[in-house]
């Protein structure tokens, strides 16, 4: 999971990274009750409850080096002031490179020239 990169975006006041390490995946599923697959389905069918969302956010800003403390007042401070849907197109990222990793190219053999 080590080679995933950091989401960068914008929340509430300014530009923060976001980054959901091991650790705080296991947080995640501790806090919702679910594991991370069924927390992810959850996103996918847009069945997600707000802590679903917030606790995301939260702790994908921890793990983007933002201050446990400092994590909770932007959720808590901005959150509120967001639509549901603006805080599913934030989260949503911060769990697609949990899931996905960095996206590699591979060769399509249709497309090569004939020699």
């Amino acid at each position: 999971m080590s080679e995933r990169k950091p989401v960068s975006q914008f929340f509430g006041d300014a530009e923060y990274t976001f980054h959901l390490l091991p650790d705080l995946v296991i947080e995640l599923e501790r806090k919702l009750g679910s594991g991370i697959g069924a927390i992810y389905r959850r996103f996918a069918t847009s069945d997600f409850g707000f802590a679903d969302l917030t606790e995301v956010l939260r702790l994908g800003l921890i793990g983007g080096g933002t201050l446990p403390q400092d994590a909770a007042n932007l959720v808590t401070t901005y959150a509120a002031r967001m639509s549901v849907m603006e805080l599913h197109f934030a989260a949503m990222p911060v769990l697609d490179a949990l899931m996905s990793g960095p996206v590699q190219r591979v060769a399509n053999p249709r497309r090569r020239k004939a020699a």
